[in-house]
């Protein structure tokens, strides 16, 4: 990041006291943020590792800031852009220039901007050449005039005024764009439409058929401030793919003039006291009302629900990124990976207790070719020649099969004393065609890869996904409908922050781990595997030293998040940063213990006084941090591993039945709720209504992906393949057939509008979303609601 350097230090010192403000914290503290990370500090080694700077700010903080700043810097960049121009053009007023300055958002500042803003030859600037400008000011400063009698004087063939009607055409087009760039007025109006206005949706002629899975929107309306994201995106989609038109509404209707029409009218000081110019003045109002600024306020209007839209499903698809790569690891465990399928096969993978493929294989239980006892048999003799632990089944197509297979190979084979495990397998495709695969699997067949994959994320879910393109992973909603920057900006954060918080073994990562390790780009994390394969495993941190290109600044960064275990210095294998050893080493001297000793001895280091080890570098803080990590070294901060059971007998949605109670593994959660894999390849929605006694704000305060719940099936529609769920086990299941009745489309359409503006009918979604590439859309699929 840099700073404007036309905005001066008194700009940036503005944005500074700005960003404090609005975080609640002390100015110094985000002044010493911002010069952490405009020297290149990462968020994760300033929250980690520069506490006593930032004064104990944390990475949530940190983030906030660091997208504030990235902000707030483009609006100082855009409001020097905007001064130069309006002052090169000779406009820029000591008046103006205070507004330009005082603009606290970019909307504001282009609303302020808009008169000066070069543009094509509108119909005002036509009208202005032709000597009209002193016609529209006379009337409006003087509305006892005659409009006609005064616009005879400004008739000019030569000048392309033919007649009286022209010139007051030409007066009209003066007003209206007077009116429509008034920057308080626009601000003013915008504000009204947005905490009055609705958008509205309608289904387009023909189009019911084709566009059913937005039958929620066919006949809907409801306000801006209460539109979820999930419906804006969802009825923008609609409109995208031609299935419904969209209107937004600034308010109820009513009878009248509207009262946008007397906001403009009163600004201006027009009003109709039977003067001969109040009429047409009335009628310019309401011109520039209908053709100019209600235009205008749409667009404006339209850009902000998509823009909230975007952040709130931005939010959603990295919290759930979040949850999924901190998922509970089954560690060096030897695990059987299953990539299932039919016609071609299941796909197996054997990878050994570090990751290593020792096994490859293809079986062909299912239809058509129904090798069952074949794959069994097959299945077995690999588990037993690699004493294998764990069984990964991909859970995308003959996932049900599959795990009955390996059901099957559990109970056929006790002592091999095998556990099945359901592994998502979004993104697994995606690694399989890619580049890295290529170079990590050389000789192996792409279709065999994806096994690969689904074994190793079971072993480790973190160290597996960051060799997909988080957006491939695909936990989040409408994915394929947001901001390309902004999402990628969001996601690689996230797993910034993640594979920094737990920690990276320097001597078995991939390049792509590497590469989102603190201070680390790819390059460099090519130049790590490159070293570590040609000199062997690193046996130290300080030999990161010796890694080409990797400098004092970069081993500054990364340095704290490598683990160096079983290496010459005990806390190579911790959090602790090198900077820090000598903190350590003091602790040792006091205690009279080696180092060694001392790691994990928590009744020696429960003994030391943390203030006893403040120095000048080092603060309170700090040292705490240090004696948490020394009796826990190493520690991963996720979850212990645990495993879902899915009924037996229960394996396809027509064995479901209301009241069921089940266990299920989470699989995604949205703004309406959360989807639940129960083992019937339809995943099952438990609507945001139905997962709790008290009110949700947020699906994910009550399930994460990855989650393993109890739930109880509501309703199961088998025709349209949707399953309501509930986390509220006493809820009393719908009749059969009585829930599908209701949404089968025979309410009224204004009952309809009122409950889907309410938040939709209990347990589904107001709206269903179209298919997408990602696992969110698969969990729609699934679901029914695709």
């Amino acid at each position: 990041m840099t700073t404007p350097g036309s905005s001066g230090s008194k700009a940036v010192g503005s944005i500074e006291s700005r960003i404090a403000e609005e975080l609640g914290v002390r100015e110094r503290q985000v002044r010493a943020a911002v010069e952490l990370l405009d020297g290149g500090s990462t968020v994760p080694f300033i929250a980690r590792y520069r506490k006593e700077a930032t004064e104990m700010l944390d990475d949530a903080q940190l983030r906030t800031l660091e997208e504030r700043l990235r902000y707030l810097r483009e609006l100082e960049d855009r409001r020097t852009a905007i001064l130069d121009s309006v002052r090169e053009q000779g406009k820029l007023t000591g008046e103006l220039e205070t507004a330009i300055r005082a603009a606290e958002t970019k909307a504001r500042l282009e609303d302020i901007y808009l008169p000066f803003k070069p543009k094509r030859r509108t119909k005002a600037q036509i009208a202005r050449e032709a000597g009209l400008a002193p016609l529209a000011e006379g009337l409006l400063g003087d509305p006892s005039v005659d409009p006609h009698a005064a616009a005879a004087a400004f008739v000019d063939a030569g000048k392309g005024v033919a007649d009286t009607q022209a010139a007051l055409d030409g007066a009209r087009s003066i007003l209206t764009e007077k009116f429509s760039e008034d920057a308080d007025l626009i601000g003013e109006l915008r504000e009204r439409m947005w905490g009055r206005g609705r958008l509205a949706a309608k289904v387009k002629d023909g189009k019911e058929e084709a566009g059913a899975k937005f039958a929620d929107y066919f006949d809907f309306a409801e306000p801006f401030t209460a539109l979820p994201s999930h419906r804006v995106l969802a009825m923008l989609r609609g409109e995208k793919e031609d299935v419904l038109d969209l209107v937004l509404e600034p308010e109820e209707a009513t009878e009248g003039p509207s009262s946008y029409e007397g906001i403009v009218a009163s600004r201006f000081g027009i009003a109709d006291r039977g003067r001969p110019g109040d009429k047409w003045l009335t009628d310019t109002v309401r011109w520039a009302w209908r053709t100019r600024l209600l235009v205008h306020l749409g667009i404006d209007l339209r850009l902000r629900l998509r823009t909230a839209a975007e952040d709130e499903a931005v939010n959603v698809f990295a919290a759930n990124l979040r949850d999924l790569l901190l998922a509970a690891p089954a560690g060096t465990r030897a695990t059987l990976g299953l990539d299932p399928g039919f016609r071609t096969g299941v796909k197996v993978a054997v990878v050994d207790a570090t990751g290593k493929v020792v096994a490859t294989d293809v079986i062909h239980p299912h239809v058509p070719a129904n090798r069952w006892d074949e794959a069994i048999a097959k299945l077995a003799r690999l588990a037993g020649e690699h004493a294998v632990d764990l069984i990964a089944i991909g859970n995308g197509t003959a996932s049900r099969e599959t795990d009955k297979l390996a059901g099957e190979l559990i109970a056929r084979h006790p002592e091999l004393k095998l556990t099945k495990v359901m592994v998502s397998e979004a993104g697994a495709s995606v690694y399989s065609a890619s580049a890295f695969a290529s170079q990590e699997l050389p000789d192996m067949d792409v279709s065999l890869r994806g096994a690969v994959s689904i074994a190793r994320r079971l072993q480790d879910p973190l160290a597996e996904l960051v060799k997909i393109d988080p957006k491939s992973i695909g936990v989040g909603q409408y994915q394929h409908d947001l901001s390309e920057v902004k999402l990628s900006r969001s996601l690689d954060a996230v797993v910034e922050d993640c594979v920094n918080g737990v920690g990276v073994d320097v001597n078995t990562a991939s390049a792509p781990l590497l590469a989102r390790v603190s201070g680390i780009t790819s390059g460099l994390a090519e130049n790590i595997v490159s070293h570590r394969d040609a000199n062997g495993p690193f046996s130290s941190r300080t030999e990161l030293k010796k890694v080409p290109r990797l400098g004092p600044k970069a081993y500054e960064q990364c340095a704290g998040f490598l683990r160096i275990r079983g290496g010459s210095d005990p806390l190579d294998a911790s959090s602790v940063h090198p900077e820090a050893y000598p903190v350590v080493r003091r602790m040792v001297k006091t205690a009279g213990q080696e180092v060694a000793g001392l790691v994990g001895n928590t009744s020696v280091l429960r003994s030391l006084r943390p203030a006893d080890f403040v120095d000048e570098t080092f603060g309170l803080p700090t040292v705490t941090d240090i004696l948490k990590e020394l009796e826990k070294p190493g520690r991963d901060p996720r979850p212990a591993f645990k495993t879902a059971t899915f009924k037996e007998g229960v394996e396809k949605i027509s064995d479901l039945s209301s009241g069921m109670v089940l266990e299920g593994v989470v699989t995604n959660v949205a703004a309406f709720g959360a989807f639940v894999d129960v083992g019937v390849h339809q995943d099952g929605l438990v609507h945001v209504s139905a997962m709790s006694k008290t009110f949700v704000k947020d699906p994910r305060d009550v399930a994460k992906p990855g989650d393993i719940v109890k739930v109880k099936v509501l309703d199961v529609d088998i025709p349209r393949k949707r399953i309501s769920l509930t986390l509220r086990l006493d809820d009393e299941a719908a009749p059969q057939g009585e829930q599908k009745k209701e949404r089968g489309g025979n309410r009224p359409p204004g009952q309809r509008r009122r409950q889907q503006g309410s938040g939709g009918g209990k347990g589904r979604p107001s709206a269903a979303p179209a298919p997408s590439n990602d696992a969110m859309a698969d969990a729609l699929r699934r679901a029914g609601l695709a």
